[in-house]
């Protein structure tokens, strides 16, 4: 602990962000850096705790709990008060394949269950989590070091998300050869494709990692559909471990009349589409598929995709655009139920939802309404949408349900419905091929900790095996994977869960 007084010195500081109205005019990440004397002392407020909370790493409620990669937070805030910054670098990579990833896109559960969160704003973790890794590409110290010896083992990683990614790095470290599987046109599924470039840049940051991995010789291979391009059997046969990442791909739809109208789409048909064509072809005309330039826009779900979706709909030009959300509106502060170090539950902007109050002057969400229908015109085009108020009442058994809300029908404009209502579990065609068992959720049955399947030789890891979940609980799960297939290889292992 640095500084014995910090956490009263110091009160809790952000980076500044660029301001919404400059940054919807472009898709480069909207976050300032910040200074490095400010980041030094929000270090300084850690308070080094005989229990840090902060990397706990469980669920309550089914809600994270600290951080699912046990990062060693205190460790790498007293380094950075002390400018340590390379050391802060090494911590970080203990437990954190990808800190430039969680960085920018992890909700921070760790900062919800901060101790000194419990009187006081807590310590701004993720900040400076960021910032030990940029500096640590900045400076060079991050190189590629492959490994010393193979040890003549191969693996096929079916998916390049944070958990396929996560897995490949800590195999390739224990020396075995590894090949990464993915049916789109670039590496990194959710993180390249799932998450906008404002939020996560997809050239200066994911690719960047991604050409790290490969100089330490990691194999990707892009267009190739295990299932449909390779038969799930031959892959196993070719290896000597599989290991399935295939995320939890499969939209929650929304059956109301109307739905096959032309202009309702799922949210990562939208966000797919946008980044490709601002890769390949940088936005211009004729390339996109899905635009919401003035069309009023409805987003339907809230969420980081939600947000997402309003972001990338404010920078494509949008009309209007309203996002509606089925629960009411969270309180300012924590309920009752909902107490420390659990996840905060309470209302706050997101960037998105930023970005919308500044255009239109209010946070485009709407509590307690759902879509009765999807009208269009003659030609099969979405026109309007009604909308119906809800409520929660608890039934004779004690259950919430949800119901219509009399007299409270209304319809609005809308050329542009998105669907961000979550995912249901994984798509069946690998699954079907290798006879993988599922559990109640569809999601391939593997135990926590060991992520065996029902076949022989082949694991599961991530959405694929928990259900939609965060990024770093991807990371988690990928580096637990690693570490079993290791054991289940050579019968023993160094490799970290």
């Amino acid at each position: 602990m640095g500084k014995l007084t910090g956490f009263l010195d110091y009160q809790r500081e952000l980076p500044t962000d660029r301001e919404p109205a400059e940054r919807i005019r472009d898709w480069k990440e909207f976050h300032h850096p910040m200074p490095e004397e400010k980041l030094r002392e929000q270090g300084a407020r850690c308070m080094d705790c005989g229990v840090p909370f902060c990397h706990t790493g469980t669920t309550i409620k089914g809600l994270a709990v600290g951080c699912p990669i046990n990062n060693l937070i205190p460790e790498w805030n007293d380094l950075v008060y002390n400018d340590l910054w390379e050391e802060a670098l090494e911590r970080l990579h203990k437990t954190n394949n990808f800190p430039e990833f969680t960085g920018r896109v992890c909700p921070a559960p760790c900062e919800s269950s901060c101790v000194l969160g419990i009187t006081d704003p807590p310590v701004a973790i993720k900040s400076i989590e960021q910032a030990i890794v940029d500096r640590g590409w900045s400076e060079g110290w991050i190189k590629p070091t492959p490994p010393e010896e193979r040890t003549g083992y191969k693996i096929a990683v079916v998916g390049s998300g944070p958990a396929g990614l996560a897995a490949a790095d800590q195999l390739n470290k224990a020396g075995h050869s590894v090949t990464v599987y993915e049916r789109a046109d670039r590496i990194g599924g959710l993180l390249m494709y799932g998450i906008p470039n404002m939020k996560l840049d997809k050239e200066e940051v994911v690719q960047r990692r991604v050409d790290l991995m490969e100089a330490e010789g990691v194999k990707f291979v892009t267009n190739c559909n295990i299932g449909v391009d390779i038969p799930a059997r031959q892959l196993r046969k070719d290896n000597d471990a599989v290991l399935l990442c295939c995320g939890a791909t499969k939209p929650r739809n929304l059956e109301v009349p109307g739905r096959n109208l032309k202009g309702v789409h799922f949210a990562m048909e939208f966000l797919h589409d946008n980044t490709k064509v601002l890769l390949d072809h940088s936005f211009e005309e004729g390339h996109q598929n899905i635009s919401a330039r003035d069309k009023n826009v409805i987003v339907i779900g809230g969420g980081d995709t939600g947000t997402d979706c309003v972001a990338t709909s404010m920078r494509q030009g949008c009309k209007t655009l309203l996002q509606l959300e089925i629960m009411p509106r969270p309180p300012e502060t924590r309920a009752d139920d909902n107490p420390w170090p659990e996840w905060a539950k309470v209302y706050k902007l997101d960037y998105g939802q930023e970005e919308a109050k500044a255009a239109f002057g209010e946070d485009p969400r709407e509590y307690l309404v759902t879509a009765k229908r999807f009208i269009g015109d003659d030609e099969g085009n979405l026109q309007e949408i009604e909308l119906v108020g809800v409520e929660w009442k608890k039934d004779e058994n004690g259950r919430m349900s949800l119901h219509e809300v009399k007299g409270s029908n209304r319809t609005i404009p809308a050329q542009l419905v998105l669907l961000a209502m979550g995912f249901l579990g994984p798509e069946q065609t690998i699954i079907d091929q290798l006879e993988l068992e599922q559990d109640a959720r569809t999601n391939v049955k593997a135990e926590h900790g060991k992520y065996t399947t029902s076949a022989d030789g082949v694991f599961a890891a991530g959405d694929m095996r928990r259900g939609q979940s965060l990024v770093v609980w991807a990371i988690n799960e990928g580096r637990g994977a690693a570490r079993e297939i290791d054991r289940f290889l050579v019968g023993r292992t160094q490799l970290p869960g």
